[in-house]
């Protein structure tokens, strides 16, 4: 649990706050609904689970920071499994963070994009849960989670892990990320 096995293969990260979504879209992204386990109940992940994608990377689905039902001692456990494992990765290729588009930029996912620059690991903020917003919203949330973070364009992505708006334009990213051909 505290130091999950090497794969040999390039890794992708998902991190986020916990009830982001992040098991949704790892499910969307890989055309399951079982693959992640998913849960309303905040703190469900309480481990690294990796899901090998056709052997030719792996997934790494992180317990989630922020609010969960958990006492205070495991979530200090996750808080140093997710730093030792972010950077003690060397086949980490990419760090995704999932955001709330329905939510203000928070401190804990600033904190989280900022450790991820320092570590010069490149970076894709996925704005998930945009099928509960309209069109005018996302668009408004999108540009005030790209400006609070300085990101740039190419770095957030709006998503639905029930629509599957986004899904592409993830997958393009990954797949870059997995060949090796992204920058911090």
């Amino acid at each position: 649990m505290d130091e999950p096995p090497q794969l040999g293969l390039p890794e992708l990260a998902f991190a986020g706050r916990s009830n982001v979504g992040k098991s949704s879209a790892i499910n969307r992204l890989l055309n399951s609904n079982k693959a992640a386990r998913v849960s309303k109940t905040p703190g469900r992940t309480q481990a690294i689970n990796l899901f090998e994608v056709e052997e030719r990377c792996v997934f790494a689905d992180l317990p989630g920071y922020g609010f969960a039902k958990v006492p205070q001692e495991v979530k200090k456990k996750w808080h140093g499994m997710i730093e030792g494992y972010l950077s003690q990765r060397d086949v980490l290729k990419l760090v995704v963070v999932l955001v709330d588009i329905r939510r203000k930029p928070q401190e804990l996912d600033a904190n989280m994009i900022w450790w991820v620059r320092q570590a010069r690991i490149p970076l894709l903020v996925v704005a998930t849960k945009m099928d509960k917003v309209s069109r005018n919203q996302a668009a408004s949330s999108v540009a005030t989670i790209r400006k609070a973070f300085a990101l740039k364009k190419s770095e957030c992505v709006s998503f639905s892990a029930l629509s599957g708006v986004g899904v592409d334009e993830i997958w393009e990213v990954l797949n870059k990320a997995a060949a090796g051909e992204l920058q911090a």
